[in-house]
């Protein structure tokens, strides 16, 4: 074992990192990865929530595969996407291979003065179906969540329902390359933010899909942005195989509406048990 400090060797990582910006010496894919600055900088600003704050606990990571493409579909809850962050660090620091998530976003993300430069920096893209098959197919772990807004957005009294998961599009990227999905429920993200109104001409005035109140925003002025510690839960779920349809299959009406129903009723199924475990929402 190592006798030098932690001290030490944190500060020669990070002089390493420097060395590696100043220089170009990392490298970003055709969607704006960097994976370089995403390890070093972006999930250590994200980790203390889940470890410290939310406390996440992550179940069934085994049941994603170690390599090759898998499509993550969660449900999306919350008010700010937080539960997809804390996805992405189940992915890279617990699962046994360092999975990382490339997260589908809606486009109002990538419109936003900087997070939507960060949100590409850190992998993500485009909720559409080109860029999650060229992901999937590709070999990376894509995660989608259906609900959108109408998810996290949704008032406090409809939490943990899932709400209407569309088209289908994630299915047909799925069966398109043969990857797996795996039905994911998260649990603790409702409690937030509970949501308990919405200030409509506020949200189109700024052109956001909703403004929210809670009971701690705005009344609080910035200490209402300070989520409530929540427990966690994140299950992943026993994986869908499609490997053995044809590729055509998905332009089956019918049976990704099949396949779209059965991912959403056994997220909801998962919730409902989750719930019934546990004991206290911040326990």
């Amino acid at each position: 074992m190592s006798d030098t400090p932690e001290w030490e060797r944190r500060a020669a990582r990070g002089l390493a990192f420097l060395r590696r910006r100043i220089t170009g010496e990392y490298e970003v894919d055709e969607f704006g990865f960097d994976e370089d600055l995403t390890h070093h900088v972006l999930l250590n600003l994200v980790r203390p929530l889940y470890e410290r704050y939310f406390r996440v606990e992550a179940r069934g990571l085994e049941r994603v595969p170690a390599e090759g493409g898998a499509l993550i579909v969660a449900n999306h809850s919350g008010t700010l996407p937080l539960d997809a962050l804390m996805t992405q660090v189940a992915l890279w620091d617990h699962h046994p291979a360092g999975r990382h998530l490339r997260m589908l976003a809606a486009d109002v993300v990538f419109t936003m003065p900087y997070v939507g430069e960060y949100a590409r920096k850190a992998g993500h893209t485009l909720a559409c179906n080109p860029d999650a098959q060229q992901l999937l197919a590709q070999g990376e772990v894509v995660g989608v969540w259906p609900e959108g807004f109408k998810g996290i957005g949704k008032p406090f009294a409809e939490r943990y329902r899932l709400q209407r998961f569309g088209r289908g599009g994630f299915v047909s990227a799925a069966l398109r390359t043969g990857t797996p999905i795996i039905p994911t429920a998260i649990v603790g993200a409702e409690e937030i933010y509970p949501k308990i109104g919405d200030l409509k001409p506020l949200a189109r005035l700024l052109n956001l899909p909703y403004f929210p109140l809670t009971p701690t925003f705005p009344w609080f002025g910035p200490l209402g942005l300070v989520p409530l510690p929540s427990k966690w839960y994140i299950v992943f779920g026993e994986p869908i195989d499609t490997s053995g349809y044809d590729p055509a299959a998905a332009e089956d009406p019918m049976l990704v509406f099949n396949l779209t129903d059965q991912v959403r009723e056994t997220i909801q199924d998962t919730l409902y048990r989750v719930l019934l475990q546990r004991r206290s929402v911040f326990f």
